[in-house]
């Protein structure tokens, strides 16, 4: 496969009007002094953000504001160098301050998350500072305080194709430089409904996920999975698999198409799932939607000699297989669900054999298969629009089940007849079973061989050198 052919991000980037920016914002004395003082109000803080000084062990409050003073100070030297953001950075030392001259209460950083706008200058390699309470998703659950610096991905080839073919204004590609202890975890994104504000605003008007993060745990956790299950990868996906700069233009890529997804199709019901309850299968064939939607791009990327195209389509099908089943709690787990219904599907249409305790890939039938499950999810929805709620639900749940074995113990199983059907539709999802469909038992031997592989990869970066090994 030909090499992707993207300038390099630059050393300090640019900021959108023009003028260069620090080298490196991670390694300023003022970005050492700002994290040790975040990571001395962390421990202080509760589930929402706040702090009781009354609490057992509680700091002083003096203490906490000689921190939070040092954090005030650390971004106020740090502002200058990213010019691009010293709006955001004025409006967070108001908030910081607020917090603690109302006694740390529950936080409230609205007007700076306002005022924070990185989709309005995409350009690759800028840096931002970003410092907010916030939880972070598959990281900290807990609304503290947070420091990230992270770097833009916005390579030219990739601001051409959100401008011609995948709008997604947005959506941001990042990478990390550096982290406070919320990030020290599995945590992949940057969200704005992740931060403690006072109330929601109108619109969210960004959203980031760190692709450096993705390609590097792909890489590791994959290559286990391949060394694990003897499979033989073709010499393209090979040569994806040992390039964590490629990977990283892969999964941007992936991300950005997967995004637009969601609001874009026959869509029977509200694709954001913050805004209704629903079983997890349905959360689950959204996203499996969505990736499939990308994988389908990178196929007519490909026949229009883009080399990320057939990139999109390797790690699509092996991230889906390999990381997704058998990462995280056996709780509801819709991506897990979305992994097992791609494996059970490509097995029973022969693409995917194992056989002789190996797994095999016919790649080129794996694409067709590939195709022919998005167009039965895509079939399901279009005839969703026509249906009532519970009955999109029954027919959703007849697919997977088609292809998966439901727990024994399921009534949704059962059908309709097992259900009261007299409760509103939010009750019914309280019948589903957090297990709804268990692993199989070739996940269930997987997932204890790449255990450990899987644990190393939290706080992973494209610079984490700890080698892939599966127990």
């Amino acid at each position: 496969m030909t090499e992707i052919l993207s300038p390099a991000p630059s050393e300090g980037g640019v900021s959108p009007s023009g003028g260069a920016v620090a080298e490196s914002v991670a390694a300023h004395p003022a970005w050492a002094v700002l994290k040790t003082a975040v990571e001395a109000v962390r421990p202080a803080q509760s589930k929402d953000g706040s702090i009781d000084f009354d609490a057992e062990d509680a700091p002083a409050p003096e203490a906490v504001r000689e921190e939070l003073e040092r954090v005030v100070s650390a971004v106020q030297e740090l502002s200058p160098l990213l010019p691009h953001d010293a709006d955001y950075h004025r409006a967070l030392v108001t908030d910081l301050r607020r917090w603690a001259d109302g006694g740390f209460g529950v936080p409230d950083f609205l007007d700076s998350l306002l005022a924070f706008q990185p989709a309005r200058g995409r350009a690759d390699g800028l840096q931002h500072l970003v410092v907010f309470p916030m939880y972070t998703q598959n990281g900290n659950p807990d609304r503290n305080l947070e420091a990230v610096v992270l770097r833009m991905v916005w390579p030219d080839w990739l601001a051409e194709l959100e401008r011609t073919r995948y709008d997604n204004p947005l959506f941001c590609g990042i990478t990390f430089e550096d982290f406070t202890s919320g990030y020290d975890t599995h945590s992949a994104v940057l969200f704005p409904e992740t931060i403690a504000v006072r109330e929601a605003p109108e619109r969210f008007t960004w959203g980031g996920i760190f692709c450096d993060r993705e390609a590097a745990r792909f890489r590791r956790v994959v290559q286990a999975a391949c060394d694990v299950t003897s499979l033989e990868l073709p010499e393209e996906a090979r040569e994806l698999l040992a390039d964590q700069e490629r990977c990283q233009q892969t999964f941007v890529l992936w991300d950005m198409v997967h995004d637009r997804t969601h609001s874009h199709g026959d869509l029977p019901f509200d694709p954001f799932m913050i805004k209704q309850r629903q079983p997890f299968w349905m959360y689950g064939l959204e996203e499996l939607r969505c990736d499939l939607t990308a994988f389908h791009e990178g196929v007519k990327l490909e026949a229009d000699g883009l080399p990320q195209g057939r990139d999109v389509q390797y790690a699509m099908l092996l991230e889906r297989l390999f990381r997704f089943p058998v990462t995280g709690e056996r709780k509801r787990n819709y991506d897990g669900l979305g992994g097992q219904l791609l494996f059970a599907y490509l097995h029973q249409h022969d693409a995917l054999r194992w056989t002789d305790n190996k797994l095999a890939i016919d790649w080129d039938l794996a694409r067709q298969v590939t195709v022919a499950l998005r167009e039965e999810i895509e079939t399901l929805y279009r005839a969703g629009i026509d249906r009532p709620k519970l009955v999109h639900w029954f027919k959703a749940y007849e697919l997977v089940s088609r292809y998966l074995a439901p727990h024994p113990g399921s009534t949704w199983a059962k059908g309709p007849d097992a259900l009261d059907l007299s409760l509103p539709p939010r009750k019914l999802v309280d019948e589903v079973l957090p297990d709804e469909f268990p692993l199989s038992m070739f996940y269930e031997a997987l997932a204890k061989k790449l255990r450990s592989v899987i644990a190393s990869t939290q706080g992973i970066t494209a610079d984490s050198r700890i080698p892939a090994t599966a127990a």
